[in-house]
């Protein structure tokens, strides 16, 4: 059933651009689209402009990744650290990262830098504030026999607070990697000369509207894969949620 519904849309949608339901100057047939997909990939053009995406999103989520998973445990363990960080991040975070976009431009350039700042940030408050909820809901009683065992700071980040809170800094991953594709896109379109967000933009200012389908083709299939692959890891690094839950 889970394939059949995108089949039967698949084919509603050529059939209505067919005969004429849909106008093919704003929603070409999938047929069309697929064979733009192919010459698109044979060329090199659209493989260039996704690597260059994809590398981009990699560095700026690793920038944002890291520091957001040190600094939830930290908040998580201890009131004081959380009590210093917590009004910042509550000013911070509900503010559109797409907002400040224009701020970083003003700070870093059109480079690169500005492509991996505004990826860093969305993930960063996604995955600190998650792991920071992980580490909370961790039962009292599990830190209390590490400490009462003499377990040092290091020992209880490292063998309590983070296996304790994985599945939620999961979570935070997931949708902060979700995120980071939107970000870069949006980012792209507005200050890139290439990657995929900069490619669908050309190709909608040009008119060819098979090759902007393309592009947000590849953003799809990024993430179907990209969420399928966490899945696979998640079950490798929590295989106790795996027996939970399956």
């Amino acid at each position: 059933m889970g394939v059949a519904s995108p089949i039967l849309l698949l084919a509603l949608w050529e059939g209505a651009g067919r005969v004429g339901v849909l106008d093919a100057r704003f929603f070409p047939a999938p047929s069309a689209i697929a064979g733009t997909f192919v010459d698109l990939m044979r060329s090199g053009e659209l493989v260039e402009h996704t690597w260059t995406s994809l590398g981009r999103i990699l560095i700026g989520f690793t920038l944002g990744a890291v520091p957001g998973l040190v600094i939830g445990i930290a908040m998580g363990l201890s009131r004081l650290v959380r009590a210093a960080f917590k009004p910042v991040v509550g000013a911070l975070y509900p503010v559109p990262k797409t907002a400040i976009f224009p701020l970083l431009l003003l700070v870093f350039g059109i480079g690169e830098p500005s492509k991996y700042a505004i990826v860093a940030i969305g993930v960063f408050f996604l995955v600190l504030l998650n792991t920071m909820a992980g580490v909370l809901g961790i039962e009292p009683v599990y830190l209390d026999v590490g400490r009462n065992f003499g377990a040092g700071r290091l020992q209880v980040f490292r063998t309590i607070a983070l296996p304790g809170a994985l599945p939620l800094v999961f979570t935070g991953i997931r949708l902060a990697w979700g995120n980071a594709l939107i970000l870069i896109v949006v980012a792209e379109i507005l200050a890139a000369r290439s990657g995929i967000g900069y490619f669908i933009q050309n190709s909608y200012q040009t008119f060819q509207v098979e090759k902007m389908y393309a592009g947000l083709l590849v953003i799809s299939f990024i993430g179907y894969v990209s969420f399928l692959l966490l899945d696979e890891l998640e079950r490798w690094l929590i295989p106790w949620k795996a027996g939970r839950t399956g």
